[in-house]
């Protein structure tokens, strides 16, 4: 969990950032809320699964119960990041009726917040995301907890995050500074736009801190 700063270094300045970033979504979404949440970003390698590991923890503060969802069903990781057992997971919601009725969803530690990991890997993943059986499993999901939030592999790379972006309440792009490129970020926004998703914004990881607040933060 060494990459989870939310869990590992609470009062340190990207935790900070983090929940920064909870309460920005929370007053985007006065008007709408926001119960389904999907995360993506625009090619492999930005981050994008730390990001959404560490925001599903800052969400998961105070009385508020998030499920965390790994829907890349190609290159799975929140099990790897929470150290998780990956046995059981969304697949298996697919083909048991029993997994549909009472999820195998893992708690965390020290927070509301659950994880629901992949599962083992399926030959099409697209076929599963499309399926009539996603929209259901979305809102049992939907049914147990404040805020779901979904990791989905990159938008440009491959079409399951566009397939999953036309049915939550919005969708967050993950952009990694000196890392992505600015044709690859317009080829996601239009991606996006093109199924009708609903984008509420970008989060931009590894830009530079400013040291004049760092005494601010080691003073707390």
């Amino acid at each position: 969990m060494d990459s989870i700063i939310t869990l590992t270094d609470p009062t340190s300045p990207a935790a900070e950032a983090y929940r920064a970033l909870r309460i920005n979504l929370e007053f985007a979404s006065v008007d709408e809320p926001l119960r389904t949440l999907l995360v993506t970003s625009s090619g492999p390698g930005e981050g994008k699964s730390t990001a959404l590991a560490n925001l599903a923890v800052a969400m998961s503060d105070g009385d508020q119960t998030v499920i965390l969802v790994d829907a890349d069903l190609r290159r799975p990781s929140q099990h790897e990041l929470f150290d998780l057992s990956n046995e059981r997971g969304l697949s298996d919601m697919f083909r048991s009726e029993s997994d549909l009725d009472e999820p195998p969803l893992q708690p965390i530690s020290g927070s509301h917040l659950q994880v629901l990991t992949s599962g083992p890997l399926p030959p099409i993943p697209s076929q599963l995301l499309a399926a009539q059986k996603m929209e259901e499993i979305m809102a049992r999901l939907a049914e147990q907890a404040n805020v779901v939030l979904f990791d989905a592999p990159p938008v440009v790379a491959v079409t399951d995050a566009s397939l999953l972006a036309s049915k939550v309440d919005g969708v967050l792009l993950v952009v990694r500074a000196g890392n992505t490129r600015r044709d690859h970020v317009r080829a996601a926004k239009d991606r996006l736009e093109k199924v009708n998703a609903r984008l509420v914004g970008a989060v931009l990881l590894n830009a530079p801190f400013d040291t004049s607040l760092g005494r601010y933060y080691s003073s707390q």
